[in-house]
């Protein structure tokens, strides 16, 4: 699982406009990650025999973790994650989002995944981001920029739980179970703010 590159600090360019308050109030009572990758060590808890007290020290930090919102920057070089979907003549995009953000040898999930595809890739439903193209843009210059891995993606989420599926070749991967509190997807060049998503 290949991991994403988080960004902590917001230049003004990256500032969220009036629009964007929802996603803002969201983000500034969640707690930044530095590492998706430790983030995900710490809670998984991919013990072996040589670090007898891992597994309590995973236990100790889900409990710690619970309930508690945390956030993170999806970098461009990371956002393969991301796809155009349908296109309105009236300006509207839907942006598909595999809600599945690797780092060291797990993952943040929106959800469990159920299956495996036939690669032994977790299989998880898209999240359908509603979104608008940017002034001067068709849908066609959208995909290209979606495909060219130009977007960017910030996430607030909240872990649940740790999830475990049968490993392709025999052993187990394991990931975090999370609810996705929050979406928002931006032009990675200059930080305008394309679309959002909110849980339910």
């Amino acid at each position: 699982m290949r991991a994403v590159t988080l960004l902590l600090a917001l230049s003004p360019a990256l500032a969220m406009a009036d629009v964007e308050q929802k996603f803002a109030k969201l983000r500034d009572a969640a707690e930044p990650l530095a590492s998706i990758g430790s983030f995900v060590d710490k809670y998984v808890g991919d013990c072996g025999p040589l670090n007898p007290g891992c597994v309590k020290n995973a236990e100790s930090f889900r409990r710690a973790a619970a309930g508690k919102k945390f956030y993170m920057i999806v970098t461009e070089d990371s956002t393969s994650v991301l796809q155009m979907g349908d296109a309105g003549r009236d300006g509207s995009v839907t942006l598909n989002l595999t809600p599945f953000f690797a780092g060291s040898s797990s993952a943040v999930t929106h959800g469990a995944p159920a299956k495996t595809d036939p690669n032994g890739n977790p299989v998880l439903p898209f999240i359908r981001i509603q979104a608008r193209l940017p002034d001067g843009w068709n849908p066609g210059m959208m995909a290209r920029q979606v495909g060219a891995r130009a977007m960017r993606i910030q996430v607030v989420f909240t872990p649940e739980d740790v999830w475990t599926l049968p490993k392709k070749g025999g052993g187990t991967m394991k990931g975090v179970r999370a609810k996705f509190d929050g979406v928002l997807v931006q032009v990675g060049r200059t930080g305008e703010v394309v679309g959002t998503w909110y849980a339910k």
